[in-house]
């Protein structure tokens, strides 16, 4: 068989491919190629691919959630652009890994990339339920603190609204992005403006914004450093919702890496915009900002600034914009845990597997699937600050591992396979750039297991994410051991023979032979 990096088709032999209400064809062949039929409708424009991802890191939200315990995009555009489908990651994996490890590695990636995304549900769910409940605790002048039941309760009902709103919006999804993208330009904009305006008669020096350090753990001031690259690290995370995605994008080689890289970009340069204002507007006294009785330095921050009424303003647009971050991350996680059933790869993959047509043509049991999982994995947050910490870096550990081994296969094993999409790094920077991502990579999975306040944990303040993602990973290759191995095989072929026959006739080569892995 030809292998599918010779599959070439001009747009206008595109055979028909699926429906005409799905997707173009020459989209349609451009999945093809890599084995799928298309199922989903390509209801996402290229600024909407950039919008889902940019709205799932939500800049300023999203540092809110982790301010207090203060990037690898070229690879994985490069893939993007070259193999767009919605179980990317474990497919690319598939595809370079060499014969002896393809299985396993596949298998690996594809469940630390659904547990990572879910994990990134938690953690967004989680935090929206602690910037809610601020607002209260500050309309009561913090007479009044939420217990974990409660918060609990909130993050219950935050997770299952997600799942609603993923489910009845499906249609308009891809056009709520842009809404999703001006509520996050107008949260920013009113926080770079009305911080240095109400601080205006107490910010601090140039020299304090760029040249001061503080130490509120007992770690070395060196480590404590790299510690607070856990802020920037979980924040701009998530850009592989554009992957999953893809199959549900117009022109998806292009879009998915004008996605990956855009939205990583805004996040650059407004982050940076948004450290510095808020670096210039902090209280100097550290610890009371930490200890707020708000539950959130971010909106201690704020009342210093703009005092009470200021404050609940603004805590109530970021906790908006932070509810829609959750709404695009539930889609994303759906799309690739349907992908990952569709392979036949997860428990009950036979009842996620079917696409809901009266909703839009969307893996309704995935998203709902999803939700469940997120509300089992929130329990965490009843035992103890340290666990609820855990969900956040859950979410850094298992994407960091899912990013990271493809980029590894490709350029141990697979490099000669490698054929770009429209976008490319480049033969001169290609390698280069993947093995520094894969280096930040293992950088990152181990900052996000190192406990935050000391290196004498006590059970309270432990990282519990090592537990966590250790289970996952373990357990995810102990599965295949033990019983997968005797039927997965990796990437299915989901097109029927006769219309695989039908496209050959036609100029489309499908990759028929996974199962030998001649490819």
């Amino acid at each position: 068989m030809s292998s599918p990096k010779h599959s070439t088709l001009a747009d206008s032999e595109a055979p028909d491919l699926s429906a005409p209400d799905l997707a173009s064809e020459e989209d349609a062949a451009i999945l093809a190629k890599l084995g799928y039929k298309q199922e989903l409708r390509r209801n996402f424009t290229m600024i909407e691919i950039f919008g889902i991802s940019f709205s799932i890191m939500g800049l300023l939200p999203s540092i809110a959630s982790v301010l207090v315990y203060s990037i690898p995009a070229g690879p994985q555009a490069d893939l993007g652009s070259a193999m767009p489908t919605s179980g990317g990651l474990y497919w690319w994996t598939h595809f370079f890994a060499s014969p002896s490890t393809r299985n396993p590695l596949s298998f690996l990636v594809g469940y630390s990339n659904t547990l990572g995304l879910v994990g990134g549900l938690c953690s967004i769910d989680y935090g929206f339920s602690l910037m809610f409940l601020s607002v209260i605790v500050i309309a009561r002048d913090g007479s009044w603190i939420p217990s974990n039941g409660v918060i609990y309760a909130t993050y219950l009902a935050t997770v299952l609204c997600h799942a609603v709103v993923a489910t009845v919006s499906a249609k308009i999804m891809g056009r709520l992005q842009t809404v999703f993208v001006v509520m996050n330009f107008i949260v920013i904009a009113a926080t770079i403006i009305s911080l240095p305006i109400g601080a205006r008669f107490h910010r601090n020096s140039g020299h304090y914004i760029f040249a001061e350090t503080a130490n509120l753990t007992t770690w070395p001031t060196g480590w404590t450093f790299m510690l607070s690259w856990l802020a920037p690290i979980w924040t701009i995370g998530s850009f592989d919702s554009c992957v999953h995605l893809s199959e549900e994008a117009t022109r998806p080689n292009k879009a998915v890496p004008f996605g990956i890289l855009t939205s990583i970009g805004s996040c650059w340069f407004f982050g940076f915009i948004i450290m510095i204002v808020l670096a210039a507007t902090i209280n100097p006294d550290l610890e009371s900002v930490t200890g707020t009785s708000f539950g959130q330095p971010m909106a201690q921050i704020y009342y210093d600034a703009v005092g009470k009424n200021g404050t609940i303003g603004l805590m109530c647009l970021l906790f908006i914009t932070q509810f829609l971050m959750g709404i695009s991350i539930i889609v994303a996680a759906s799309r690739q845990t349907w992908a990952f059933s569709r392979d036949g790869a997860l428990p009950f993959s036979a009842f996620f597997r079917p696409i809901s047509q009266r909703f839009g043509f969307i893996p309704l049991r995935a998203v709902w699937g999803c939700a469940f999982l997120a509300v089992v994995l929130g329990l965490l947050t009843l035992i103890a600050p340290a666990a609820a910490q855990a969900l956040f870096s859950l979410t850094v550990a298992g994407n960091n591992l899912a990013w990271g081994v493809p980029i590894f296969a490709r350029v141990v094993w697979g490099q000669e396979k490698f054929v770009p999409g429209p976008f490319y790094t480049g033969d001169r920077f290609s390698v280069p750039v993947a093995w520094t991502a894969i280096v930040f990579l293992i950088f990152g999975t181990l900052l996000a297991m190192f406990p935050v306040e000391g290196p004498s944990p006590t059970p309270q303040s432990m990282n519990y994410t090592v537990v966590i993602s250790a289970a996952v990973w373990i357990g995810a290759l102990s599965y295949y051991y033990v019983d997968a191995r005797k039927w997965f095989t990796g990437p299915k072929i989901t097109i029927p023979k006769e219309q695989q026959v039908a496209l050959g006739a036609k100029g489309l080569e499908i990759p028929t032979d996974w199962e030998r892995g001649e490819r």
